[in-house]
């Protein structure tokens, strides 16, 4: 198994591509929890009030792995990991519809 930690100096696509072989996602999941209780029962991460919806969000806005594990401390990079890891599983498993927006 690759070392995680070496993954931070990665571009995040090359991360996002080769999860599958870097970690079981089953095992990356387990770090994702949804409590009613919890962010309105959003997924986030391991219980810590950090929204599944957010970190990809920053992902999104090019934010690197390194710079979110900078901006949130308490943050792994097996965290960052296992947001990708759940989108993928979301994508997989749900229909999404893009309608365009009326001119």
């Amino acid at each position: 198994m690759k070392k995680l930690i070496d993954l931070v100096r990665l571009p995040t696509t090359f991360v996002a591509k080769h999860i599958a072989k870097i970690m079981e996602p089953s095992s990356l999941l387990r770090r994702i929890s949804i409590d009613p209780a919890i962010c309105h029962g959003k997924p986030v991460i391991r219980g810590l009030r950090y929204p599944v919806e957010s970190i990809l969000e920053y992902l999104a806005a090019g934010d690197t792995i390194e710079d979110i594990l900078a901006e949130f401390s308490d943050l792994e990079s097996e965290d960052i990991l296992a947001c990708l890891a759940f989108a993928a599983q979301v994508i997989k498993t749900k229909s999404v519809y893009v309608y365009p927006i009326a001119a």
